[in-house]
């Protein structure tokens, strides 16, 4: 009986932890890849502002985590935690795909950017829902005596993230790909490995356990309705 509660933790922790590493990936692969892709998006033969625009829609992205955390907040206490998290990390591998898959400005003309602006402002709102909801899950999962311990994997992840992001970095700088292949498309590849690990972590979380307190608080909302008849 106790292996098996431990071994639920145990899958409680990855699946609740992965997609935050996943979203975090991402946010950063966009960053540390800007000066490949930023040309593609935007025209000319100025560098500091094509980087300048790509960085603005970089920064907009930040506008919707706030957005993202109110509504994938509502959706876990409305519908569960675990559906929150398995939406949110759904809405990151779909930007993720649509930036891999984005046609450069020389094939669609000014609305290349605005595919690209679409892209981070999904990713925006889902890092935004992410690592609230996240916490949550993780916290409310361990045993009393263990919650810092549980919701300390969602700053290991972060960090992981940016880490993983900088690592496939520099595999391809240094021993994959040219130069100019990264110019020309190598840019996409890191945007491909975040969807793919999307993906992964879409079917961890599609197999985790809801927590208690959300059971709970299900109970009490049902037993509000009966008693209200």
């Amino acid at each position: 009986m106790s292996s098996t509660i431990s071994r639920k933790r145990l899958r409680a922790i990855i699946g609740g932890s992965i997609g935050n590493l996943v979203e975090w990936y991402d946010w950063y692969a966009y960053s540390a890849f800007t000066i490949y892709f930023s040309a593609s998006f935007f025209p000319g033969d100025n560098r500091t502002l094509q980087l300048l625009n790509t960085a603005a829609i970089f920064a907009v992205g930040f506008l919707m985590r706030p957005l993202g955390g109110y509504v994938f907040g509502f959706i876990g206490d409305r519908f569960g935690r675990k559906k929150s998290m398995t939406l949110s990390v759904l809405l990151m591998s779909l930007g993720s795909l649509i930036i891999a898959c984005s046609p450069t400005y020389n094939q669609i003309g000014v609305i290349a950017p605005i595919v690209l602006l679409i892209a981070r402002l999904l990713q925006g709102l889902s890092v935004g829902g992410e690592y609230g909801v996240s916490a949550t899950y993780l916290s409310e999962m361990a045993t009393p005596d263990r919650r810092g311990f549980y919701s300390s994997f969602q700053y290991v992840t972060l960090i992981g993230g940016q880490l993983i992001a900088l690592g496939i970095q520099l595999l391809l700088q240094k021993l994959l790909l040219s130069e100019e292949d990264l110019f020309m498309w190598g840019w996409r590849i890191p945007f491909f490995i975040g969807a793919v690990l999307a993906v992964v972590a879409l079917y961890l979380r599609q197999h985790l356990d809801e927590t208690r307190a959300f059971k709970q608080q299900e109970l009490l909302q049902e037993k509000k309705v009966l008693y209200s008849y």
